[in-house]
């Protein structure tokens, strides 16, 4: 239990680490470029951005260690958490070419993907430990509404 526990902390860590880094990209633009394209009705306030992907991130933090702790040895713990690490690097490459180099198109192709790349790990998570596969459904959820936003912006601009 005690070893479940560490894996948890080192995942959440590492995702924490991740959304940290990648908002690097985000801040070189939110307050400026992004401040001046159209966006949807249905497009929230800022400030609701950091707290939902914290959640979210902690949330994916918890389900990667979960899926760890069932032994990194076995070959499904293997490819579940493969294709975690892959979608966690589209996640960061998304903000890089959505803020830093401003490519909405670009980002809408790179969310898609991490659509796909999502449904592949909650599948894989699923067979590993059913519970992180349920802590991933808000993230798939937020990225399903964040790829509709992507796509709107793209549109009206």
């Amino acid at each position: 239990m005690k070893k479940q526990y560490t894996y948890i902390a080192i995942s959440v860590a590492i995702c924490l680490l991740v959304g940290f880094l990648s908002s690097f990209a985000t801040q070189s633009s939110v307050n400026d470029w992004y401040l001046h394209l159209n966006k949807p009705w249905f497009n929230p306030p800022s400030w609701i951005f950091a707290p939902v992907w914290i959640l979210l991130y902690i949330l994916m933090g918890i389900a990667t260690g979960l899926v760890w702790a069932k032994g990194i040895y076995h070959i499904w713990v293997k490819t579940a958490l493969y294709h975690f690490g892959i979608q966690l690097l589209f996640n960061a490459l998304w903000s890089i070419v959505f803020f830093g180099f401003q490519n909405i198109f670009g980002a809408l192709l790179i969310i898609l993907t991490l659509i796909v790349l999502l449904i592949f790990t909650i599948k894989w998570f699923k067979i590993v430990n059913k519970t992180s596969a349920y802590l991933m459904i808000p993230y798939l959820l937020w990225v399903c509404y964040a790829a509709i936003l992507n796509y709107k912006i793209w549109e009206l601009n």
